[in-house]
């Protein structure tokens, strides 16, 4: 049988793909939702009332964005999965979460403790470049990709396997 590319076949439709990957676009889209909130949440502290204090404004974000983010991926990405009583499920949310940020503050740690790109070291602008590629793409990617594969395994799983 020869591969529909070099045959000029037919590839699976977008909606076909979108079907059998619903769960992976809806997670993305709720991602994309608490990746703005935890920006947003991140910049208003770090530029005020936590200037001082990068790593604690961060925590405070994604604990924010942790929230709502379980009620969206609760109600909406795995509501097809689960079966645990919500009590437990809400305490696994909230352990990987917290494991998932201890994970997305790590690159920012890094970048201001221990590469000392900060002020005095580097200019401000720098520092600002600096946080925001280290907490909100380094940090968030990395953090992500733990969530995805915790929440399917031990959150939302497919069949109760306790």
């Amino acid at each position: 049988m020869e591969h529909p590319r070099r045959t000029g076949g037919s590839l699976a439709s977008p909606a076909t793909l979108l079907g059998r990957h619903a769960e992976l676009v809806r997670f993305a889209v709720v991602g994309a939702g608490t990746f703005v909130v935890d920006t947003a949440v991140f910049l208003l502290l770090e530029n005020t009332i936590l200037e001082p204090k990068p790593v604690t404004a961060k925590i405070l974000a994604v604990l924010v964005a942790t929230i709502v983010g379980y009620i969206a991926n609760r109600e909406w990405s795995f509501r097809a999965r689960g079966g645990l009583a919500r009590p437990r499920e809400a305490t696994r949310y909230f352990v990987v979460s917290g494991i998932a940020l201890l994970v997305n503050a790590a690159p920012l740690g890094v970048s201001r403790y221990v590469l000392h790109w900060a002020v005095p070291h580097v200019s401000a602008f720098s520092e600002q470049v600096a946080d925001l590629v280290s907490a909100q793409v380094v940090g968030t990617l990395l953090a992500m990709a733990f969530r995805w594969w915790a929440f399917r395994r031990w959150v939302f799983p497919a069949a109760l396997a306790d």
